[in-house]
């Protein structure tokens, strides 16, 4: 039986470590007080030059310096063995418009986000950061992940680890260091990770061996979504690098694309120069960073930081979706004070029309006609817009006020800005069904309002 698991270890590539590892700290200093190391001028403390984040047996050979030259160690654990970098930041440290201190005083809103469970509020210490840098896009058998980047709080640091793998044996290792952080850290934070990152992973873990109890669900928190439903129609792409230079104040210089790891990685592959992989280690650390961040601020937002830890949205359009989204996450009185802003707009915008819509739903006639009245106001003043507004305010006063007449004139309005639109290209099928729609109404209006004044 030993000489399988010897032989076993040796295809992993950790031949003679002793599983189990021995009594290191954390940061590599074999115990009792951390080293204390100097932080660089971003203010990240750098994991030792050698030493290993678990106990190797001196057997194992030892780590090229262009290794060490990165702040790469070895990491040795019961599956096996693989490499690890770590990078502590302080948490006054302020990575944009924001300080990493910051997380502990909002992460409990975040629970508004949770899925995967009910679980109890977030606490900052039990919120795992997670990036994967992977060889292709797909979550198919052929995607492999070379390095897995956590982060999280520990006492007073943000600890940055991230794990790499020199060939498929050991990322075993790379997946069993995961699974113990995911035990003590239950909540998982991500960027599109519930698409991509999680399933991704669940495969891994089945494929390597640990079954489906290590890939249970966590309680994830997906910040692609909050993301998606606040900026979708501001900014021009919601990749995680712009948003975090629009949205976070974080300008990246010289960073490496995240699309071009996988060619680097590649690279290594062929010529084993670790060099090149510090650029990935650098993007990846500063994605883990930029998550941090986007969780402080979206817990900003869930917290009633609007106003005053986060600034209020320039454009109407982010004002409209941030009230929305709000909205949705239970956050009613804080959603209200943003559509009283809009509302009180003297010109109408293409944000009307959605709050009038959200306002219907709701039953909150009041406003909602007050912003037909100005969406129709404006159609009718370009002359080739949407009649949309007509036919909401003619549905308003034909069933609700009982007002017929008025009811006629909104229907007969949006007839004319309808005949008008398909002058001004082709018509369709779709432009005869509208029209044809308005003069049924337009009839039926007309019939009652005859009624009326018999």
């Amino acid at each position: 039986m030993s000489s399988l698991r010897e032989r076993m270890n040796r295809l992993r590539g950790s031949a003679g470590a002793q599983p189990g590892g021995g009594g290191a700290s954390p940061n590599g200093t074999g115990g009792g007080q951390p080293e204390c190391r100097q932080p660089d001028a971003a203010g990240a403390v750098p994991a030792p030059e050698a030493g290993d984040l678990r106990h190797a047996d001196s057997v194992s050979p030892a780590l090229d310096p262009a290794w060490t030259a990165l702040g790469v160690t070895r990491l040795v654990n019961e599956a096996g063995e693989c490499l690890v970098r770590r990078v502590d930041y302080p948490l006054d440290h302020r990575h944009g418009f924001h300080r990493l201190d910051e997380l502990a005083e909002c992460a409990h809103a975040l629970a508004a986000l949770c899925s995967g469970g009910n679980g109890p509020a977030p606490e900052a210490e039990r919120i795992l950061f997670l990036d994967l840098e992977t060889t292709g896009l797909g979550v198919g058998a052929g995607n492999v992940p070379f390095m897995t980047g956590i982060g999280y709080v520990e006492g007073d640091r943000f600890v940055i680890e991230q794990t790499l793998i020199r060939h498929p044996a050991e990322e075993r290792a790379m997946l069993e260091e995961l699974r113990v952080k995911l035990t003590e850290r239950p909540y998982l934070a991500t960027y599109n990770g519930r698409t991509f990152d999680w399933p991704l992973l669940k495969g891994r873990f089945i494929m390597n061996g640990f079954g489906c109890r290590a890939a249970a669900e966590p309680w994830h928190l997906d910040f692609l979504h909050p993301s998606r439903s606040i900026w979708r129609n501001t900014l021009a792409s919601l990749r995680l690098s712009h948003v975090e230079e629009e949205r976070l104040g974080i300008v990246r210089s010289g960073d490496v694309p995240g699309s071009m790891a996988p060619a680097i990685y590649f690279r290594f592959l062929q010529d084993e120069d670790p060099e090149p992989l510090g650029a990935v280690f650098r993007h990846n650390e500063l994605d883990m960073l930029s998550l941090a961040c986007l969780a402080i601020r979206f817990g900003r937002l869930l917290s009633g930081g609007l106003g005053r830890h986060v600034p209020l949205p320039e454009e109407d359009e982010e004002l409209l979706r941030t009230g929305l989204w709000l909205d949705r996450m239970g956050c009613a009185e804080e959603a209200e004070a943003l559509f009283e802003r809009l509302a009180g707009r003297e010109t109408a915008g293409p944000w009307c029309l959605p709050l009038a819509a959200r306002d219907k739903k709701c039953g909150n006639w009041r406003r909602a006609v007050l912003l037909w009245q100005k969406a129709a106001l404006a159609a009718e003043r370009q002359g080739w817009a949407s009649g949309e507004a007509h036919i909401e305010l003619s549905m308003y006063y034909e069933h609700r006020a009982k007002d017929y007449k008025q009811a006629l004139r909104y229907a007969s309005a949006a007839l004319e800005l309808a005949a008008r639109r398909a002058s001004l290209g082709r018509f369709d099928a779709k432009k005869r069904a509208e029209q044809d729609a308005i003069r049924r109404r337009i009839e039926r209006l007309t019939k009652k309002a005859g009624r009326i004044e018999a």
